[in-house]
């Protein structure tokens, strides 16, 4: 097995876990009707490596949600068992992009039922539900804004002005199977819904906490260290200002358009290259 194969097969099963082979054939082989096709923009983006990239943006921007965070930081279990939680993320999303319609819909009932089990009381004393339609959105348009944020720097093939508005659009309809409030459907509307969202943030433990984690103190083993540290670079730099101040994550735009942007180019081209199916 050549050096490709090896560090395509690490990638995979940090991603899809020990029975990741299984699962995609059971996604991407089973037949029946699907909602998405291979040339719908949410397949383009949510299939490209820039998605590890926007995966770290994603969680870095959802932590400043105090209610938001506080559900994953008393639920989740997120740093007692990471990859655990980043399967099953990445598996529901491949569910609900790749799969059947069935296979989608199935993936919406066992998250809501998950959601529905979540809640409890922030430490700023407000009560949370996973299941709340408000928190549901602000955890959706923080998804979309980072993977399509990732994917228009670091995609292999970005897409066009009126693209971007239809994966918009379609990332909308899982939000709604979810229970989100009225999600937006093209970017204008979701730049609106992250600014109207503003006010509700803040810098709380639980978040720093978080960014510390996801930047200093990573589950990777140290030969993938320098890799994830570029791919790491490249999510806090594809942050905006107003999210790096509450995290405590430097300002450095020249430090990024020199080195952290060319870091994370190579490592999405690395990981593009190694999870390249063999012919």
């Amino acid at each position: 097995m050549g050096v490709r194969e090896r560090l395509g097969e690490v990638l995979f099963a940090r991603v899809a876990g020990d029975d990741g082979a299984g699962r995609r054939e059971r996604i991407h082989g089973a037949d029946g009707r699907r909602r998405f096709g291979p040339d719908d923009p949410i397949q383009r983006v949510h299939g490209d490596a820039s998605m590890f990239v926007g995966g770290i943006r994603a969680l870095l921007l959802q932590s400043l949600h105090p209610l938001a965070m506080a559900a994953v930081d008393q639920h989740s279990g997120y740093r007692g068992d990471p990859w655990g939680r980043l399967q099953r993320t990445s598996g529901f999303i491949a569910e609900t992009t790749f799969g059947t319609v069935e296979t989608a819909e199935r993936a919406v009932r066992i998250v809501r039922a998950i959601h529905g089990r979540v809640h409890g009381t922030a430490p700023d004393g407000r009560p949370y539900a996973a299941d709340d339609p408000h928190l549901l959105t602000w955890v959706h348009v923080a998804e979309v804004d980072s993977f399509l944020r990732a994917h228009d720097r670091y995609g292999v093939r970005p897409l066009s002005t009126h693209e971007r508005d239809i994966y918009v659009a379609q990332a909308a309809e899982v939000a709604v199977a979810l229970g989100a409030e009225d999600p937006p459907t093209d970017t204008a509307g979701l730049a609106a819904r992250l600014a109207a969202y503003q006010p509700e943030l803040a810098s709380t433990e639980a978040a720093r906490r978080t960014a510390r984690f996801l930047l200093l103190t990573p589950p990777v083993d140290w030969p993938l260290r320098p890799g994830y540290a570029a791919l790491a670079g490249a999510a806090v730099g594809l942050l905006p200002r107003w999210a790096r101040t509450p995290l405590r994550l430097p300002w450095l735009p020249v430090a990024e358009t020199v080195a952290l942007r060319p870091a994370g180019a190579v490592a999405t081209r690395t990981i593009r290259w190694a999870m390249r199916p063999s012919a």
